[in-house]
């Protein structure tokens, strides 16, 4: 009998006719522009969106190291543009969630272009830095972690008390390990529900993250002036002090590239400790260092998923099952995928992030944070149905509680944190 009648051949997936580099090249471009449209849209997690692309990638015509190149260009293009909806509209995804607070301060004072320059600058050091470390921090973290693992609620525990004791009062303190309990709760609550929702793809984070760090400063900006034409582009901070924070920063996604369940938005808190305070003059290092921290975790993931065959982030789980996995032979186009999509990205923050806050300073505030709070209930439902939108309400509530007792909203990062120290 002809094995095709009864389907015992394996499907094939569709090739071009194409070198192999050109083809390359191709689906690294196309991996660029869909991280441009990712990265942009206010409250769209990277996971979301690789988790999309893993379900399509089987089905497109290329090799199997070439549909990998376009999701891990995607994702490390995102890594780079999300913060554009951070710093101009205050909405994060959850890997830019503790940077919103004081980037977009820097906004409001007419810094945002300064801001997008030293995000960019941030990331693309950081991944300059983690090419070179990522064989010793392998070997280190492979030796290293069954203790990192089974002390990881220590070391969380210590970096969430460092961040209390460095408030600038105890009243702020109390205040902030309130806040912490709070997300926390919610996160123990919520992280582990799995709602019907019309994209199978979903989760809870982007209502999670959306009502906490984005809904409070959309509805605080109703009464605000909106986004302040904004000064030039000059750095205040010397090559040095961004050479460090850009250090700090990719040591912390070092730290969490080659742990399970630890997300770069957790390497964004790891780094607060390494620069100075983030609601004074640190406003800017802890922009440079948790830029670097949320992209150098995709190239410290990636070394892990080739080395140690386990998937650390939702861009690599899309990478192994999208790409059609990927082995030590194609590591080498990949990390030419990552400088490329790199370069690619630390341009279009500038340009796009340029004209991204030009459009939103000319527009009436008050509209667009209502268009913008629509938007988020609708990604609310898309991702997580109707227990998405109460998710996001409630989480909306407990977001504004941080600016009203005069505390740092990053101790919201304990709905994240909160769990993992609890082992829940």
């Amino acid at each position: 009998m002809d094995p095709l009648a009864v389907g015992l051949v394996p499907s094939v997936r569709p090739t071009l006719a194409l070198a192999p580099t050109a083809e390359l090249l191709l689906f690294a471009v196309c991996g660029v522009c869909l991280g441009t449209v990712s990265g942009l849209v206010p409250g769209v997690h990277a996971n979301n969106f690789a988790l999309l692309l893993a379900a399509v990638g089987p089905t497109l015509p290329g090799s199997q190291t070439a549909v990998g190149a376009a999701i891990l260009a995607a994702g490390v293009v995102h890594t780079f543009l999300d913060v554009v909806p951070a710093l101009a509209l205050g909405v994060p995804d959850p890997a830019m969630a503790a940077t919103a607070l004081p980037g977009h301060r820097l906004v409001v004072a007419g810094r945002g272009r300064e801001a997008l320059r030293l995000s960019a600058l941030g990331s693309v050091l950081a991944v300059a830095l983690a090419v070179p470390l990522a064989l010793p921090v392998t070997w280190l973290m492979t030796e290293a972690y069954p203790v990192v693992r089974a002390y990881l609620p220590v070391v969380l525990s210590a970096v969430v008390l460092l961040l209390f004791v460095t408030e600038p009062s105890r009243r702020a303190a109390l205040a902030g390990a309130f806040c912490f309990v709070l997300a926390s709760a919610l996160g123990v609550s919520t992280l582990d529900l799995e709602p019907e929702a019309p994209l199978a793809l979903g989760g809870m984070l982007a209502p999670l993250f959306s009502g906490l760090f984005g809904a409070p400063v959309l509805l605080d900006a109703f009464d605000g002036a909106g986004v302040p034409p904004q000064d030039d582009a000059a750095l205040a901070l010397s090559g040095r002090e961004v050479g460090w924070t850009a250090g700090a920063g990719s040591l912390a996604g070092a730290f969490v590239g080659y742990l399970p369940g630890v997300s770069a938005a957790v390497a964004s808190v790891l780094s607060l400790p390494l620069v100075p305070d983030v609601d004074d003059e640190g406003a800017r290092e802890f922009l440079v260092a948790s830029s670097g921290a949320n992209t150098s975790n995709t190239v410290f993931a990636l070394f892990a998923l080739v080395t140690l065959g386990t998937p650390r982030t939702g861009v690599m789980v899309a990478l192994e099952d999208g790409g059609g996995g990927v082995g030590a032979g194609a590591l080498p186009a990949l990390l030419a995928t990552t400088a490329l999509a790199a370069l690619a990205g630390f341009v279009l923050v500038v340009v796009v992030g340029d004209s991204y806050l030009r459009v939103v300073g000319r527009t009436n505030y008050a509209v667009v944070s209502a268009t913008i709070l629509v938007l988020l209930v609708a990604l609310s439902w898309l991702f997580a149905g109707l227990v998405g939108v109460g998710v996001f309400v409630v989480a909306s509530l407990v977001g504004l509680v941080p600016v009203r007792l005069r505390t740092r909203r990053v101790h919201l990062m304990g709905v994240l944190v909160g769990p993992l120290v609890l082992g829940v």
